[in-house]
């Protein structure tokens, strides 16, 4: 089964982010950060979701991204799903934070419990054979819309949308060119996928 061992985030400044990043979410090794100039315009084509436990945790993460210098995309709200808020970073990498529970059951913390990297794609039907090919097992599927894969022995979760449907959810237009300023590290090698996403292989 093939797993995401960390992205890579490609930034104009790599020590400004780092600032950000760790003011922000603390977040650890599974995220990474290069030095970039490649060209790049509008939505880059994927989100990244941080998944707590409860609404008190998704603002207090939520708050210190924008204290750090993120812009608010859509406020932290209830909704059918549960509770959450989405965000973009000062290199423009947008995250969601959210929780399944729209309830609180204990004070706000800086806990994350899972890390999702969701893929806006042309054709989810074609790249979930795409991955299927190089070891990713399918966990939930949704016909053409969504398709969840298993990389649950590694510490970043992956997900496919299409790409207007992931736009739609992180409030921004869909629209967008050039680099996706993402790397995948993965135990399954060095590849790139159908939508122009770039794996580097790692190891633990």
């Amino acid at each position: 089964m093939a797993t995401i061992e960390f992205v890579t985030l490609e930034v104009a400044d790599a020590s400004a982010a780092d600032s950000f990043y760790t003011a922000a979410f603390g977040a650890g090794s599974w995220l990474r950060l290069r030095a970039s100039e490649a060209s790049t315009t509008g939505f880059r084509g994927f989100t990244l979701s941080l998944i707590v436990s409860q609404p008190a945790t998704v603002d207090s993460l939520v708050g210190s991204a924008v204290d750090a210098g993120a812009t608010p995309l859509k406020p932290a709200a209830k909704s059918l799903w549960g509770y959450g808020g989405v965000v973009q970073a000062p290199d423009g990498t947008i995250w969601t934070v959210a929780s399944s529970s729209k309830k609180d059951t204990g004070p706000a913390t800086r806990r994350i419990d899972e890390v999702v990297l969701q893929l806006g794609v042309t054709d989810v039907a074609a790249s979930r054979r795409f991955y299927a090919d190089r070891g990713f097992a399918v966990v939930k599927s949704y016909g053409r819309r969504y398709v969840e894969l298993d990389t649950s022995s590694g510490p970043v979760k992956l997900a496919l949308y299409r790409r207007r449907a992931l736009a739609k959810v992180a409030g921004v237009p869909a629209d967008g060119s050039g680099s996706h300023r993402l790397v995948i590290g993965s135990d399954a090698g060095h590849f790139t996928d159908p939508d122009g996403f770039v794996w580097e292989a790692a190891s633990r």
